[in-house]
């Protein structure tokens, strides 16, 4: 397997006419499976973005720093240098947003990934649409944060934050605090999360919170929201053990409690 990026003619091109005023935002994928390489970046391209490939962790590395792309995609499973240790080697310099590729039976590597900085997590298999979804809901959430950090946009134009007891979000950066501890949550665990806090007290069934969380047109089982809820629950009871403020109201859906 080759430690470079793919030639040029493979990596830094879109679908799409070369005179197009608009820039392409460009997603960095790094991993050792050149057919996963090659499926994610067509698929990428088709959907209008620009795209470079690696198929190590180390080369990526030197080009993230030196060039950075809107967004990086990594597996968690390369050798020399895995997606955790380039995140972490990543972070040490820049604040890229990036989404981690796992196996479902990678939920301590997903857990660290998220502590050490990643933005999101997919697990395999993955549809296409769901992706892309995803990269969409960052990019918006990373520009907004930039634009907030810049002090370019009027505070009218950037999303609230939302204060309810304990709990702090602020939409535009993507943080989140319970009793002013930081707490790690994937786009799609924030949404959920977001969606429940901004009607504290009323019951969100999990097709509302599905409707909130993903795009119209990507299908996910219902009980997709369960295991982001466990996810949710899990991961505030490690900032506070007593954590309650998200109650469950069977066969209707879930609550946000702020007292």
């Amino acid at each position: 397997m080759a430690d470079a990026p793919f030639p040029p003619s493979q990596t830094d091109c879109a679908i799409g006419s070369a005179s197009a005023p608009a820039r392409r935002q460009t997603i960095a994928l790094v991993d050792d499976d050149r057919n996963i390489l090659t499926t994610l970046s067509i698929g990428l391209q088709a959907e209008g973005f620009a795209t470079r490939v690696y198929a190590d962790g180390e080369a990526a590395l030197k080009a993230l720093l030196e060039n950075p792309p809107d967004l990086a995609i990594f597996d968690v499973k390369m050798p020399r240098m895995d997606g955790l240790g380039l995140l972490q080697a990543l972070r040490a310099h820049s604040s890229l947003p990036v989404i981690f590729l796992t196996s479902k039976d990678e939920e301590p590597d997903e857990a660290l990934g998220l502590a050490l900085g990643a933005d999101d997590y997919i697990a395999k298999p993955f549809s296409q649409r769901l992706l892309v979804a995803r990269i969409r809901a960052i990019l918006r959430r990373s520009e907004l944060a930039a634009r907030a950090e810049r002090e370019e946009a009027p505070s009218a134009d950037l999303p609230d934050p939302v204060v309810r007891g304990r709990l702090a979000l602020d939409p535009a950066r993507h943080q989140v605090l319970w009793d002013g501890k930081p707490v790690s949550l994937t786009v799609t665990e924030f949404l959920i999360l977001e969606a429940l806090a901004l009607r504290p007290g009323v019951v969100k069934s999990r097709n509302q919170l599905m409707d909130a969380a993903y795009s119209d047109d990507i299908y996910v089982d219902d009980r997709t929201i369960d295991s982001h809820i466990k996810r949710l629950r899990r991961k505030f009871r490690a900032a506070d053990p007593e954590f309650a403020a998200i109650d469950t109201l069977y066969g209707a859906g879930y609550s946000f409690t702020d007292g």
